[in-house]
C-alpha cells in the first residue's frame, strides 16, 4: 500500500481540524491549506503550506480562484500506478496529493436569510471545493476524500496502520461526496428558480 504523503484541507465546517490536522503531521503528511483553514492550524501551532506556494500562482478574483489550478487538480486527478500518468507528473513537477478534507460554502444558510440577495447568494455557490471533491471522489483508487468530520477518526486509524486508507475507505467517502454535491446543486437550483428576473434589481439595466 503506498504510503500518503500530503492532505489539502479547506473548509467551511472547520470543527475537529486542529486534532484532525495534528495527527497527520504527526504521521509526516504535509498539509496544504487556504484561508480562514490555514490561519486557524496556524494558530494551533500546526505547520501548512498555503496553496499559492504549492501552485506558485495566488488566489486571486477575491478568493474566487484558489485550487483551480493543474498543480491541485494534476495532483489529485493522476493514477499513481500508472506509468503515463507518473511520468507526466514528473515532467509537469506535479506531486500526488493523497487526501482531501473539504466542505462547502454555506449556500443554504447564506439564502436561509431574507435579506439575501442574488449577489449575495451567487458569492456564495462554491466552485473549487465542488470541483475538488468530485476529482477526489473520482480517484478514489488514490485519494482520501472527506466531507464529513465523523469521518477522521477511522482515517487516522487506518493512516496509523497501513500508511493510508483502505480501498474499501476510499469507495465509501466518495459515494459521500457525491451524495453531498448532488444536495448541494439540488439546493442552488431550488432557490435560483425562486428568482423572478422581471422584478429583481440585479437585473436592472
Amino acid at each position: 500500500m503506498r504510503k500518503a504523503e500530503r492532505a489539502l484541507i479547506s473548509l467551511t465546517d472547520k470543527s475537529g481540524i486542529e486534532d484532525f490536522a495534528r495527527e497527520l503531521t504527526k504521521l509526516g503528511i504535509e498539509i496544504l491549506s487556504t484561508g480562514g483553514t490555514a490561519k486557524k492550524m496556524r494558530e494551533s501551532g500546526i505547520k501548512v503550506k498555503d496553496v499559492a506556494e504549492f501552485t506558485g500562482f495566488p488566489e486571486m478574483l477575491d478568493g474566487r480562484v484558489k485550487t483551480l489550478h493543474p498543480k491541485v487538480h494534476g495532483g489529485i486527478l493522476a493514477q499513481k500506478t500508472n506509468p503515463d500518468h507518473v511520468k507526466q507528473m514528473q515532467q509537469h513537477g506535479l506531486q500526488s496529493i493523497d487526501i482531501v478534507a473539504v466542505n462547502l460554502y454555506a449556500f443554504e444558510k447564506t439564502v436561509a436569510n431574507p435579506a439575501c440577495t442574488l449577489a449575495d447568494a451567487i458569492e456564495n455557490i462554491d466552485i473549487g471545493g465542488p470541483t475538488m471533491l468530485r476529482s477526489s471522489a473520482k480517484n478514489f483508487h488514490d485519494v482520501t476524500v472527506i466531507v464529513d468530520p465523523a469521518d477522521y477518526p477511522q482515517v487516522l486509524k487506518e493512516l496509523k496502520e497501513h500508511g493510508n486508507t483502505t480501498l474499501k475507505t476510499r469507495f465509501r467517502l466518495a459515494v459521500k461526496v457525491f451524495e453531498l454535491t448532488s444536495t448541494y446543486d439540488t439546493a442552488i437550483t431550488k432557490w435560483l428558480k425562486t428568482v423572478n428576473v422581471e422584478t429583481n434589481p440585479y437585473f436592472a439595466e
